[in-house]
C-alpha cells in the first residue's frame, strides 16, 4: 500500500497506463503486460513493508514492480493462456449468479476455464485486442475515479489493486461507472480493430 501522497500520481498513472491498454493494448501487448506485472509487483513488495516506513515501502514498491513487469513480459503465452481461463471462469461466475443465484459448480467452472484457455490461443489476436481493451477501460475508470477523490478507488489506487471496484457491483449511487466502463472497453476495441492492432502478429 502506498502512502497518501502517492495517492494522485498513482491514479495519474493508472489512468494513462489504462488508456495505453484500452487502444493500443494489442499492438503494445507486452508492453501493457508490463505495466499491470509492475502494478501488481509493486503492490506485492510493498505489502511487506510496514505503513510508516514510507522510504522502504517505495523501494519496494519499484523493486517488486520490475520484477513483476519481468516476470508478465516474459510469460507472454502462459498470459495469454491465463486471460482465456479467466474469461472463462468469469464466464462461469456471471452465468450461475445471474440466471441461478448460486455459485457455479466446480466442474463447469474448470471446463469453460479449459475452453477459454484453448479458444484464447486460437484466436489470440481477438482475444487480446478485447481483454486488453476492457482491462484498460476499467483502470481508466478507477484512475478517473481516484483522481476526483472516490474514497474507494483512491484505497485501490493505494494497493495497487484496481479490481477492488468490481464492474459488476457499483459503488453505491453510482450506477453509471460500468456504463462508462462498457462504452470505454468498446470504443477501446473499435479503435485497435480499426487502427492500433494493424495486421495480425506473425
Amino acid at each position: 500500500m502506498l502512502p497518501q501522497s502517492y495517492e494522485l500520481p498513482a491514479a495519474i498513472l493508472l489512468v494513462l497506463g489504462g488508456a495505453v491498454a484500452c487502444f493500443a493494448g494489442y499492438r503494445l501487448f507486452r508492453f501493457v503486460l508490463a505495466i499491470y506485472g509492475f502494478i501488481l509487483g509493486a503492490m506485492l513488495a510493498s505489502s511487506m513493508m510496514g505503513s510508516s516506513n514510507t522510504v522502504g515501502m517505495v523501494v519496494a514498491a519499484f523493486l517488486g514492480g520490475v520484477a513483476g513487469a519481468l516476470i508478465m513480459t516474459f510469460a507472454y503465452f502462459v498470459g495469454i493462456a491465463l486471460i482465456g481461463a479467466g474469461v472463462g471462469a468469469l464466464a462461469a461466475n456471471v452465468f450461475w449468479s445471474t440466471w441461478k443465484s448460486i455459485d457455479p459448480p466446480a466442474v463447469a467452472v474448470i471446463a469453460l476455464a479449459i475452453a477459454g484457455a484453448v479458444g484464447a490461443m486460437l484466436l489470440q489476436r481477438y482475444v487480446l485486442i478485447f481483454t486488453t481493451a476492457f482491462a484498460g477501460a476499467w483502470t481508466m475508470v478507477v484512475g478517473g475515479l481516484a483522481i476526483g477523490g472516490n474514497a474507494a478507488a483512491l484505497r485501490a489506487t493505494a494497493t495497487g489493486n484496481v479490481w477492488i471496484l468490481y464492474p459488476f457491483t457499483p459503488i453505491t449511487g453510482q450506477r453509471w461507472v460500468p456504463i462508462v466502463w462498457a462504452v470505454l472497453g468498446i470504443g477501446g476495441a473499435a479503435v485497435q480493430i480499426g487502427i492500433t492492432a494493424g495486421k495480425k502478429r506473425r
